[in-house]
């Protein structure tokens, strides 16, 4: 009678329930970024690819002095400079210490594994909403002076507050419609109001007789609300002719997109769509515009986006308001359209919520309106809404 080694009958055990020798237990193989950017249909995939830059714009890609830790782009070569042939990945904040380029920027020219949505990124083809990120197994470049993580990162789910229960879990389309719902149930003030409602809701930090300009960033009493040179008035940051519903209660009143500016500034604004470019702005330092857009200084350029965001998204033409929409385009003029989206899109990602936009927003929330700006809460709803 034969006898067996303690290993072969392991080996042999393992045979039988088909776990040992078999290719259908063999994972699927990485897409390569080729494949990745021809099959942009909104799927979950793991892309393999080499690190070569930070996406910046739809055409920019950089390589060194890199701006931030929030995107990277892969191409199927460590050499490849055409953009056309590269992925742009998006990082969630939870990955961002790690696989960012600002803070690991020798992770330039590494092959690493990426797993997330198959879907548009700075109007580029794209992963978005990253869920993992390993190195591929090669050899760390020898100018490589940082050693990353050398294991896969899962990002946590993100945090369901009761407030945001009936959104949660949803996508696209109907993440809106939900988000829409629960913003919809508030308080409405009136327009005289909001002249006191911001003084509260834009009180500066460090002079709590002031309040902060929203594109001008300058610190100004309080009392010098009016109409006069020096004055700061309401800014509708959704221009209100953009759907002409003027200083109704609703939208025209709304303090999720009402801030304080000084006159002139408002008026140099006045019903422009929001672009990159221009002439400098007189009196607000960093804003610029031309003939049909406006740009507002870095400091709340994610601001200004997240704003126009939740009057897309609040005011849906179900309550006697305008359908208020984003698109593409500038020169909307009494349409109740808003544009730029994808710079509005890359504005929100550049600007994170800081603790001034997110104190505001709990004061609207605990004091006036009693709904919130979801996109504060959550940005990485803005692309799931719009993708």
């Amino acid at each position: 009678m034969a006898r067996w080694s303690p290993l072969a009958l392991v080996i042999g055990l393992l045979a039988a329930v088909g776990l040992y020798g078999s290719t259908a237990a063999v994972a699927a193989a990485p897409l390569t970024v080729a494949q990745a950017i021809s099959q942009q249909s909104g799927a979950s995939a793991t892309v393999r690819g080499y690190v070569v830059g930070q996406p910046t714009a739809t055409s920019t890609v950089i390589r060194s002095n890199y701006p931030n830790d929030y995107a990277l782009a892969l191409a199927d070569s460590a050499s490849q400079t055409s953009t056309s042939s590269m992925l742009y990945v998006q990082i969630p904040s939870a990955f961002r210490a790690s696989w960012g380029m600002q803070s690991n920027p020798s992770l330039l020219g590494r092959q690493i594994d990426v797993t997330g949505t198959l879907s548009e990124y700075f109007s580029h083809p794209g992963l978005t909403s990253s869920t993992a990120f390993a190195f591929a197994g090669t050899t760390p470049p020898t100018s490589s002076t940082t050693t990353p993580p050398t294991t896969s990162t899962t990002a946590p789910p993100p945090t369901c507050e009761a407030y945001y229960t009936a959104a949660c879990g949803k996508a696209g389309a109907a993440l809106k419609s939900a988000l829409n719902t629960i913003i919809s149930n508030q308080t409405k003030i009136s327009y005289d109001a909001v002249w006191d409602a911001l003084k509260n809701t834009d009180q500066d930090p460090a002079n709590s007789n002031n309040v902060i300009l929203v594109y001008s960033g300058i610190s100004r009493a309080k009392s010098a609300n009016g109409g006069g040179n020096d004055n700061w008035n309401r800014e509708h940051v959704w221009a209100k002719s953009h759907g002409d519903f003027g200083t109704v209660t609703g939208p025209g009143t709304d303090l999720h997109h009402l801030r304080p500016e000084d006159v002139n500034v408002n008026a140099t604004r006045g019903n422009l769509d929001f672009d990159n470019g221009g002439s400098a702005v007189p009196e607000a330092p960093g804003s610029k515009y031309d003939s049909d857009s406006f740009e507002p200084r870095d400091a709340v350029k994610g601001d200004v986006a997240r704003m126009i965001f939740y009057m897309a998204v609040r005011y849906e033409g179900t309550d006697g308001f305008p359908n208020l929409e984003l698109d593409n385009v500038v020169n909307n003029g009494t349409a109740p359209y808003m544009g730029k989206l994808s710079v509005l899109k890359q504005w929100s990602l550049q600007d994170p919520p800081d603790a001034f936009e997110k104190r505001r927003n709990d004061v609207i929330y605990n004091s006036y309106q009693h709904n919130r700006n979801p996109f504060i809460d959550h940005p990485e709803w803005v692309s799931s809404v719009w993708p």
